[in-house]
């Protein structure tokens, strides 16, 4: 084979390219082994290299989690085996192990032939493993595994190498072992991956085909999307078509990530880069889209991905009136570069005009709020998150209820809520612990099994409403911080659901309304009236705040009336002076009583609404 770099001129031979992701639990060490295939195959010089390179955000090296997939090309010279010499292009993808992240893992699988499955030597399988793993093999993937970390003091690759050949249905010994932090292995494991993984398959006669995986706008040059190639060939100056939108762009540039931008003149059936139009519109280039060349068009798109569900919905609104455009611009900007965002206008009575977003978990909820807020400096307020509930009539009628506020009012015979599959891995001696939390958040059990001697796999229903608050930090507290979670989408179930208002002198206030379980109803109520009590100043005249389940009062909080001594000016005499004052005193009140109206200052919605009071404020941690 003749020589090749990652720059390569022209579109390299799709015979020497191999295509595959890094997938693992969170913390699990996928971006310190991609540091360390960096440094080897060249592409980063030590001057450069710093800890986690791929992670470019600096929420991501902030919090030491990856947010984004990232894709980068490499040039390797086998080393061992029967192909010694061969030169290879190996285009990888750095995944993240989140479980809010799964859409970036599923997106990029579908973009590989092969992925490397990582379990970390000192602490095994965890939920996600299982989870990215059955996504890899529903994708017809090859699966490498390998056991990293084994330089540490706690590693246990035997016992771990027996476990995850048990899942795969390979043998122990075919679990490579390798060190992210020291290199060790990682050689052999780049010379693994070129003889196991299967090069791309495409047509390279057929019209060009490319798909679209991600994309990301840049203020200088516009939208650059980020595409793999399927068929065909693409050169740079190709008049290129959107075939979802049918729109028509001269193409500026095209190249390779490796792992900086550099400029090729074409790219090849399996190659993977970038390409740009200068096109500013950030509508014009959506995840999932099939490009192809103006000139000999491809008659079908490919397949696209399946879009995601939101999990998770919260109103987000600008503190500020005026920023309103400016936040409709920041979400337009930022969905091209995360594409399982949604959202749609929405108006509050408190809140005034913002957005009704819909996220993929809590994480995913802070990240976004918080990447608003530093690239685009909004100052947000997001509400409480709530799910998606259907509620049916007596009289037949569908309401999708995704507000407290849409809830319809009349007799309603059925009100559905969201449940998700969730899967718990978890020592054997926190068994009891564990379904004791489930039970109490109304989980359903659906099966159990020992993976090891001391390892469990329980497996549960569960309400999602009962997930998005304090499930996990307590799940974590309750097992020591050795349990991980896992969840899916599993339908819906009929729930004893029931709409708590709040009423401020009688008169309900939309923005506190919530939809909770009948028997959590009444703290609820209890909780957030005498959070009320201690945000809105006092009035002239008494303000009763009232937690109500329809007609009916089931908590109540008071804010006394701020009175004036009328009796200063009675130094003496007879007492019934003193009491024409206070009864005239008392009629004033009474007046006042029926004609005013509670104004509720907004940093009282602020304080009550917020996330930040809530329980799982600024978690979101690692599952």
């Amino acid at each position: 084979m003749p020589p090749v770099t990652a720059n390569s001129p022209g579109a390299t031979d799709p015979g020497r390219i191999r295509n595959f992701c890094i997938i693992a639990h969170i913390d699990h060490g996928k971006s310190t082994l991609a540091d360390r295939m960096l440094q080897l195959t060249g592409v980063v010089d030590a001057r450069q290299m710093r800890a986690q390179y791929l992670d470019r955000m600096d929420i991501e090296r902030e919090r030491g989690i990856t947010i984004k997939s990232q894709a980068v090309r490499m040039p390797w010279t086998v080393r061992e085996g029967d192909q010694v010499g061969d030169q290879a292009v190996l285009n990888m993808i750095d995944t993240p192990g989140h479980v809010d992240f799964t859409y970036e893992v599923s997106r990029s699988l579908a973009a590989c032939e092969g992925a490397v499955l990582l379990v970390d030597a000192a602490q095994g399988i965890e939920a996600q493993t299982l989870a990215n793993l059955y996504l890899a093999l529903e994708n017809d993937l090859h699966v490498i595994p390998v056991l990293n970390k084994i330089d540490l003091p706690a590693a246990q690759p035997e016992k771990y190498a027996e476990e995850l050949a048990h899942l795969i249905g390979c043998q122990p010994e075919d679990c490579l072992r390798v060190s992210g932090k020291t290199g060790e292995g990682v050689p052999h494991l780049l010379d693994e991956i070129v003889r196991q993984f299967q090069p791309p398959t495409g047509d390279a006669d057929a019209p060009a085909r490319a798909m679209i995986f991600d994309s990301v706008y840049d203020v200088y040059r516009g939208v650059v999307t980020y595409v793999r190639v399927i068929d065909g060939r693409i050169e740079a100056r190709d008049r290129i078509k959107m075939m979802s939108t049918g729109a028509v762009h001269e193409l500026l540039e095209l190249g390779v990530i490796s792992p900086e931008m550099e400029k090729a003149q074409a790219l090849g059936v399996g190659e993977v880069g970038y390409l740009i139009t200068g096109v500013k519109d950030v509508r014009q280039s959506r995840v999932g889209d099939t490009v192809t060349i103006n000139i000999r068009p491809a008659k079908e798109a490919l397949g696209g991905y399946k879009d995601p569900k939101p999990m998770v919905y919260s109103g987000l609104y600008p503190i500020d009136g005026s920023d309103y455009p400016g936040l409709r611009d920041a979400l337009d900007k930022l969905k091209l570069n995360d594409a399982a965002l949604g959202y749609e206008p929405e108006t509050s009575a408190a809140l005034g005009f913002g957005f009704r977003c819909g996220f993929l978990g809590l994480l995913h909820l802070e990240i976004i709020q918080e990447r608003l807020e530093r690239e685009f400096g909004l100052d947000l307020i997001s509400t409480a998150p709530n799910v998606v509930y259907r509620v049916i009539m007596e009289d037949g009628a569908e309401h999708t209820v995704t507000n407290p506020s849409e809830y319809p009012t009349g007799k309603v015979a059925e009100v559905y809520e969201p449940v998700v599959r969730a899967t718990v891995l978890t020592p054997n001696d926190f068994v009891g612990a564990v379904m004791e939390l489930c039970q109490g958040r109304r989980g359903t059990l659906l099966g159990m099994d020992y993976l090891s001697a001391d390892r469990v796999e329980l497996r549960y229903t569960l309400p999602l409403a009962e997930i998005i608050y304090d499930f996990f930090d307590q799940l974590k507290s309750r097992t020591k911080g050795y349990a991980s979670l896992d969840y899916e989408p599993s339908g819906e179930q009929k729930a004893d659901l029931v709409k708590v208002d709040i009423l401020l002198h009688g008169e309900a206030v939309d923005a506190f309304s919530a939809i909770v379980h009948k028997d959590k109803a009444y703290n609820y109520g209890v909780t957030i009236a005498a959070k009320l009590r201690n945000l809105i100043p006092r009035q002239q005249f008494e303000v009763p705040i009232q937690a109500a389940i329809g007609n009916r009062v089931i908590a109540r909080e008071t804010i006394r009336a701020i009175r004036k001594d009328v009796l200063a000016k009675c130094y003496g005499g007879d007492i019934t002076r003193k009491r024409k004052l206070l009864e005239k005193q008392k009629e004033g009140k009474k007046r006042m009583k029926m004609v005013g109206r509670v104004e509720v200052p907004q940093e009282a919605f602020i304080a009550a609404l917020s996330t930040s009071d809530s329980p799982d404020a600024g978690k979101g941690g690692k599952k």
